[in-house]
């Protein structure tokens, strides 16, 4: 929680961990309370703009703490309405997080780790490697950033994000302490006082992480599936290879039937030209889902260089539609947003200093000219 400075960064605290924070310097619990009003209702990190906070108290929080939200490299604003901020975060990359406004709903996609590990085959994110999983106040800061650049102060008045969804930068189990305790800040009246029906973690499978993950919270679950048999899933989402896809949904069941309320799975699928998206996929995956209470996004693929694959057809793609929705489903096709600003679904990259050098392989087994950059934002 602190940093080379020494000081304790109060953004990613969660209420409880604020109110420790506070005793551990002889101060009321209650304090917590007033400052996580001030830095997310109010988006302040001066401590002297903390009006009702005494002055004694604020010469000992600016020796102690800090409010210190990630850097923000750039914002871009796309002809649609979708913006992208580029932010940088305390290990050099870069992370992406992408804002869509759509009927009435401000949705914000946050990303979770620099870069991934994972390297899902039609991913641009994945192609970049990874660096580093992101502290909690990473990730809330991306909340937090586009909280003020709206100018949606106090946070409950002209709320522009409505929805959070961890689909952003890497995957969310992976850095599971960290994007736990910033969720419980979105959901927290003191933080954004979002629904928990409207906060939403994907994962691409890491089981044992699903099954943890319903012991300390109730957010909505989204699985990135892509392929309805474990043979084709193999080569899309590797991790599928330790976690095939009857052990995967059985988890996904257990976290569906804890929540209740009539809640269900979202299953995001990317739609490939020629890989899977014919109607023999789209039979199998209602075979698949058949005792799964769920919702299907349809994802038509975003191009980015040398991925090696296409978006499909707009009659296949409805066609696939269609044959889920003859079946019973709820299915929706998703729009592609913000593709001019590269902020389309699977097209987030940063600028990722990778460790694992899967960009430069990548690359070099395409036999393609150029550096390692070669289709980053």
């Amino acid at each position: 929680m602190t940093d080379m400075t020494g000081k304790v960064n109060l953004l990613g605290l969660t209420q409880p961990q604020l109110e420790q924070f506070f005793e551990s310097i002889g101060e009321k619990r209650f304090r917590a309370g007033q400052v996580m009003k001030w830095i997310h209702h109010h988006g302040v990190d001066d401590f002297d703009a903390m009006s009702n906070v005494g002055k004694a108290l604020r010469e000992k929080l600016k020796a102690a703490a800090e409010v210190r939200g990630p850097e923000v490299v750039s914002e871009d604003i796309s002809s649609d309405g979708t913006r992208k901020w580029v932010v940088r975060v305390a290990s050099g990359s870069c992370v992406e997080t992408v804002y869509i406004p759509q009927n009435g709903r401000g949705t914000l996609c946050v990303s979770s780790q620099a870069g991934c590990a994972l390297d899902c085959s039609f991913c641009s994110t994945g192609k970049q490697g990874f660096n580093s999983n992101l502290t909690a106040a990473e990730v809330i800061g991306q909340v937090w950033v586009a909280n003020k650049s709206f100018g949606s102060i106090p946070a409950k008045i002209d709320r522009a994000i409505t929805n959070v969804v961890m689909m952003g930068m890497g995957e969310p189990l992976l850095n599971f302490d960290n994007v736990v305790a910033a969720m419980q800040i979105m959901m927290d009246d003191l933080g954004y006082g979002i629904s928990k029906r409207k906060v939403t973690l994907s994962t691409s499978g890491v089981v044992p992480m699903i099954d943890e993950l319903a012991k300390v919270i109730d957010v909505s679950l989204a699985l990135s599936l892509h392929a309805p048999n474990d043979a084709l899933r193999d080569q899309l989402v590797p991790i599928n290879r330790k976690y095939p896809l009857a052990v995967l949904l059985d988890a996904c069941k257990r976290y569906v039937s804890q929540l209740g309320e009539k809640r269900v799975l979202t299953i995001e699928y990317t739609l490939l030209k020629g890989v899977n998206d014919q109607p023999e996929h789209a039979e199998q995956t209602i075979a698949l889902l058949a005792d799964i209470p769920c919702k299907i996004n349809l994802i038509p693929f975003n191009p980015f260089p040398h991925s090696g694959y296409e978006r499909p057809s707009n009659n296949a793609i409805r066609r696939f539609q269609e044959i889920l929705q003859k079946a019973g489903h709820n299915v929706t096709v998703r729009t592609t947003r913000g593709e001019d600003i590269d902020a389309a679904c699977g097209q987030l990259v940063g600028q990722v200093l990778d460790r694992t050098r899967r960009s430069e392989r990548y690359i070099a087994v395409r036999q393609v000219p150029g550096d390692a950059e070669a289709g980053s934002a």
